[in-house]
């Protein structure tokens, strides 16, 4: 599993479950939406921590900048 995850892909989409995180937290998001945004917000999470997504994988994406 190679990595294809940059520095900055990686640090929106701990802000974006950060966001989400806290949208649950005050109640502005319930219900469905809140369990979807959740696993969303669970996936960025571990795909920042791990530094592979799936889905650029397949469409064979790398947000990692090229080295010099």
């Amino acid at each position: 599993m190679k990595k294809n995850m940059g520095t900055v892909d990686k640090i929106i989409r701990i802000l974006l479950a950060i966001v989400v995180i806290v949208l649950y937290l005050n109640g502005s998001i319930t219900g469905v939406a809140a369990i979807i945004l959740g696993i969303v917000a669970f996936v960025f999470v571990v795909t920042s921590l791990i530094g592979f997504c799936p889905l650029y994988a397949v469409l064979k994406i790398s947000t990692i900048g090229k080295s010099k």
